[in-house]
This record gives structure tokens, sequence and C-alpha cells, in this order.
């Protein structure tokens, strides 16, 4: 059986990077596999040892006009998956709400539908419920990341199960062989990696830096999912402190965990929910202690007080005084990191691509 990948934007976000799995997993099944891509961007899927086919689509800084180019891409997946040759029986992989022109495109052929949600939500909120509507419409099974993801994104009257992400490949190699030791490098350096979005807490994060600029042993570093055009933009707007270092799109994250001593997500949860926190579940990999939102995939993964602490990113002070406290009782920390480690040790590759074969086949089975 063939299976044909559908995705909108290649970068080093965490759904393309799970995709990556999902296609390892399965690129070996009998068939031909085929992953369609929208974007000429470097990222997770530069490689991933399938046939690649781009289809145009192209952000822009204004809304309006990328959901324009959203809407014509869509089209455009429309026609290249019809000028693709794919055999009758194939299934159609769409990975995440976005590439809704496959699952339009596999009904009308008479294909498997496979949805892959990692959203939480869309904006506008229209949207959202068009891709909802198309994805309970058109799919034969809805894989969820999250119990919290299944509950916010609920697609009635389809099969549904909860898949979690696990932690990655050169990710799990480097954690197993590093054990954790507190100030590493010398300082307490404190870790976040996100998008250049005010909604990822990238400002909270700065205003965190600039609280404990007088600590001379805390070091802050922000590893952003973009290259450094975009960063110069939006940068422009933030205030640098001495001890703040900024970093543009890595390939190998693991080198900057290797280093920390707690990982940040501040994420705002007012604008929005994290459906499951892939570089918390990383992070622990590691052995390290995180601060994460209490709503979310994250509350689920995290208890607080034993993996990290669960705090609202709003609320400075409160992370000022965790990672005071974190800093200044290395005991507390140690056992913090046997608790990060051995919850982190549940969402391994293999737990995933037995989890993820076992869902597949109960639809195949179904349709034969």
């Amino acid at each position: 059986m063939a299976y044909v990948f559908c995705h909108l934007l290649n970068d080093n976000s965490g759904s393309p990077r799970v995709l990556r799995e999902v296609i390892k997993a399965l690129r070996g099944e009998e068939g031909r596999s085929i992953l369609f891509v929208g974007s000429r961007g470097q990222g997770a899927l530069d490689h991933v040892g399938v046939d690649v086919r781009q289809y145009w689509y192209k952000r822009s800084r204004y809304r309006s006009l990328t959901l324009v180019n959203f809407l014509v891409s869509q089209l455009l997946l429309c026609i290249e998956l019809g000028r693709a040759g794919i055999p009758k029986g194939s299934t159609i992989y769409v990975n995440t709400l976005l590439p809704f022109g496959a699952a339009i495109w596999a009904r009308l052929n008479g294909h498997r539908v496979v949805y892959h949600v990692h959203e939480s939500s869309l904006s506008p909120a229209l949207l959202g419920r068009f891709l909802t509507w198309v994805a309970q419409a058109c799919s034969d099974l809805v894989i969820y990341v999250s119990e919290d993801n299944r509950r916010r994104v609920p697609i009635e009257t389809v099969k549904s199960v909860v898949v979690p992400n696990p932690v990655l490949g050169s990710i799990a190699d480097a954690a197993a062989k590093l054990p954790f030791r507190e100030r590493r490098s010398g300082s307490f350096r404190v870790l976040m990696l996100a998008s250049p979005r005010d909604y990822k807490g990238v400002p909270e994060f700065f205003a965190l830096a600039q609280k404990l600029s007088s600590e001379t042993d805390i070091e802050f570093d922000i590893l952003f999912n973009a290259e450094w055009p975009e960063l110069n933009i939006y940068l422009k707007k933030l205030e640098f402190r001495s001890n703040v270092n900024v970093y543009s799109r890595s390939e190998k994250p693991e080198n900057f965990y290797a280093r920390a001593n707690l990982v940040l997500n501040l994420t705002r949860v007012d604008l929005c929910v994290e459906t499951f926190g892939l570089t918390l579940v990383e992070a622990m990999s590691f052995g390290i202690p995180v601060v994460a939102p209490p709503v979310g995939g994250p509350a689920d993964l995290i208890a607080d007080g034993q993996e990290g602490f669960l705090v609202d990113s709003r609320d400075i002070a409160s992370l000022e005084r965790k990672i005071r406290l974190l800093k200044d009782d290395p005991e507390l920390m140690l056992q913090m990191s046997v608790n990060a480690r051995r919850r982190a040790s549940e969402f391994s590759l293999e737990s995933f691509y037995t989890r993820l074969r076992e869902a597949l086949a109960s639809i195949e089975f179904a349709k034969a």
C-alpha cells in the first residue's frame, strides 16, 4: 500500500519533525511513498528518503495575503496530486489540519484519509471551523498528539486515537549518553526554543532576563525556529540584555539542551494553548527540569513540583522565584532531573512506531 504524505510548511517546528518520523516508520511498507510539501525553505522534511513533490505556497507579512496564498496553495496541491498517478487504495496522510486540499482530493478519488492533528486552535475562527469540517467529512482516522488535543479539537463521528509525540532520533541518542550535571557550562543556563512570535512568550522571556540581569551567574539562551533575516525584523522591538544569547534555526537542538540547566515554555495561555510540548519532553530526556504553561498538553506531561513547575508566563514574578529557587537548590534540581528523565522515557520512538502502526492497521483492516 502506498502512503502519500501532505504537509504545508517545511521548518523545524514540532509537526514536520514528527512527520519525518512517521515517514521513517511507514516508508518501508509495500508500495510507493510520496511527500507533498508546500514550501521551499530548509527544515525537517528536507531529507526523508521518499519522493518529494513541492507545491507553491508563500507566507506574507500580511495575514490577509497569507490566507489568500494558503487557499491558492490547496488548489495547486489538488492539481499536483491528480498529476502524480497515485494508485487506488493509497492512504493520504494529512499532517496538521492545514493541507485540506489533499483530504478533499482523496475523498473524491476513493482513497483512505488519515489526519494527524497537532493544533489546539486556528485563527481566524471561521477558518478553523472550516478545516475541522473538512476533516470530519473526509477522514477515516484522526491521530491526536495528546488527550488535551482531542478535547480541544473534537472531530465527531470519526475514529480517533492518541499517539503522543516521541523524543526524536539524534536528540534521544545524545540524551542517553549525557548524564545531567548542574552548571555544566559554568553558568546556570536558562533555555527556550520558540518561533519569533509574541504569543510564544518571547517578550516575557526578555522581561524575565531583565529581571534577573543582576545575577551574573545566570544566562539566557533563546533558540529561534527562524533564519536571521526574519529574526532581525522581529527583534527590533525587543530590548537586548547582556545576559541573553540569541540563536537562529539549528539542525542540532541537542547541542543547546546539552548545556542547559532549565528549559522554559512561555506560551501565552490567553493567546495559544500548546497541544503537546515536544521541546519539553526533549529537555526532560536530558534530565533538565522544565517550566511550562499550566494548561494544555504540558499540564498532562508535567506534575507541578516533580519534573518542573507549571506557571502562567504572564506571572513574571513567579517565574523569577522559580528560577532563583532552582539555581540555589542543587538537591531539588537533581531530584527534578531524575523525575524528568523518568517521565521522558515514556515517549520513546519504539512506542510511537508501535502505536502508529496499530492505529493505521485498524482502518486498513476495516476497509479490506
